[in-house]
Order: structure tokens, then C-alpha cells, then sequence
């Protein structure tokens, strides 16, 4: 079985409900994964929108959640995840609001796409502190098993 992520909250493909962004109630949604490779040490969760600012020009990718060390025996996140949700061991990094934890869509301009990355690794990773994403990823380099994606959608007003 491949790796996978879902959420009980939006199929692959389809908008994210308001509850989950800065209209709403700017909490994350609920997130499953299955098919963990019986290699993996750790998993990675990175969700970003790479629309931003205007999906007709995008100019750069606004990350929104970044975790790291995630128990490879855990099945996923509740609705609201924060801080103290996560697994033991868990360890946060930056978001494009220069903090930790999850910052929901909240574009300011078209429908966004927003990419909920999970990541099987090879190993645990170190105390990177809170990383930014890219420090991250270059961390990840070279001991990613397998990689699986959820797709939400989100335009504000609608």
C-alpha cells in the first residue's frame, strides 16, 4: 500500500471549507495518512500554496504548517491540531507568518491551491530548532522513502 494523506473535511482536488482559513475559524483540518513504509523512522508534513500572491502571476509559495519527527506509527493530526496535539516527539518549524503551528488559506486575491505534503523518511531527523521550510527540505535531502499529496482549494467569499 502507498503512502496517503486525507482529510474528512475536503476530497483531493476540492475546496476547503471556511472553518479552516481566516474567514472561519483558522484552525486545521483533521488529517489521516496511511500506507507508512515499515522502514520509516520519521514523517514530515509540510502544507504550503505556491499561488501567491495571484494565481495568474504567482510569485513565490507561502508555507503554512511545518512539522517535522512525526512517530511513524501515527495515523494523523485531529481538527484544530496544535502544539499540544501533536505526537510526542513532534517538533514545529516556521510557517510565512514567522511562527509555529498552522495558518489557514487566506488569499488575497483568485482560488489557491494548497498542498498538504507528507513526507516517509529514512531516519529522525535533528534538532533543526524551528526551521523554515527550506532548511528543512535540504535536511530531507536524500532520505525520503515516499511522499504522498492532498490538494485543497480555497478562494475567499466563496
Amino acid at each position: 500500500m502507498a503512502l496517503a494523506i486525507h482529510s474528512t473535511a475536503f476530497a483531493h482536488g476540492k475546496a476547503i471549507p471556511a472553518a479552516y482559513t481566516c474567514e472561519g475559524r483558522d484552525i486545521a483540518p483533521p488529517l489521516t495518512w496511511s500506507g507508512v513504509p515499515t522502514q520509516t523512522q520519521s514523517l514530515v508534513l509540510i502544507v504550503d500554496d505556491p499561488d501567491a500572491p495571484d494565481p495568474s502571476a504567482p510569485r513565490m509559495t507561502w508555507v503554512h504548517w511545518v512539522l517535522y519527527n512525526l512517530p511513524p506509527h501515527s495515523s494523523g493530526l485531529p481538527e484544530g491540531a496544535t502544539s499540544r496535539h501533536l505526537p510526542a516527539g513532534t517538533r514545529e518549524g516556521l510557517n510565512d507568518w514567522k511562527r509555529t503551528g498552522y495558518g489557514g488559506p487566506c488569499p488575497p486575491i483568485g482560488r489557491h491551491r494548497y498542498f498538504h505534503k507528507l513526507y516517509a523518511l529514512d531516519c529522525l531527523l535533528p534538532d533543526l530548532g524551528t526551521p523554515k521550510k527550506a532548511q528543512l527540505e535540504a535536511t530531507m535531502q536524500g532520505h525520503i522513502l515516499e511522499q504522498a499529496e492532498l490538494v485543497g482549494t480555497y478562494q475567499k467569499g466563496q
